[in-house]
């Protein structure tokens, strides 16, 4: 009996049962779990090729390019998912979906929700407030304070686009198998999280360069 093959099955077994927050925890749950994350564990010795790579184009260069690329393509299918409804751009829906996701919060924190800049975050608020979609209220915990909420209206005119929403956003993933969406959002959130954590921080553009290029290398 191959008794070294039994423990590292137990060991899968103990690593499934501590990390897995996805997948149910039984048998097919193991099994998905197994292919989503070891599927593709063979490391390759040679890498990938791409546009630039023999005169020293960096893979720094390519991701974020294919980011930028990735950001554009994913707009595009959003202006088709709207084109023929009562949406004027994009971050309207947005809006709407995330204070609907969220509950009520301040203007301030949809806008940083958003990663927008409050003068750009400003204006949609006030045009989603204008249709009558978002109201302001008195916060119950600080009558100092006013928050925003989705209105019935809000939710009709949502509901009304979201399967074109849904199905813009299941193009954008392309032909991405299971296993290959959960290992991008793996790393998409890992990507989130570092950028997240600079953004909080509120630093001027003069400063961000450096300051982020600080953080990066304290992170390594």
């Amino acid at each position: 009996m191959n008794y070294n093959l039994i423990k590292n099955i137990v060991g899968l077994v103990e690593e499934f049962g501590r990390f897995n927050d996805l997948y149910t925890n039984d048998l097919e749950g193991f099994k998905k779990w197994i292919a989503a994350n070891y599927s593709n564990s063979v490391e390759l010795d040679i890498a990938p090729d791409w546009q630039g790579k023999d005169s020293g184009r960096t893979a720094d260069s390519v991701i974020s390019t294919l980011l930028v690329h990735m950001n554009k393509f994913a707009k595009n299918y959003a202006k088709a998912a709207i084109c023929d409804s009562e949406f004027s751009t994009q971050e309207d829906f947005i809006y709407l979906i995330n204070l609907r996701a969220f509950g009520k919060m301040t203007k301030m924190e949809l806008i940083r929700k958003n990663i927008q800049e409050k003068s750009v975050g400003i204006l949609i608020i006030n045009r989603l407030m204008s249709k009558g979609w978002v109201k302001q209220e008195s916060s119950s915990t600080d009558k100092r304070s006013k928050i925003i909420a989705i209105t019935p209206l809000g939710s009709e005119v949502l509901d009304s686009q979201m399967q074109k929403i849904r199905d813009a956003t299941s193009i954008v993933t392309g032909n991405l198998s299971d296993s290959e969406k959960i290992e991008l959002i793996t790393l998409l959130n890992k990507l989130h999280d570092f950028h997240m954590d600079i953004y909080e921080k509120n630093i001027g553009v003069e400063e961000l360069l450096e300051k982020a290029t600080a953080i990066k290398l304290n992170k390594k």
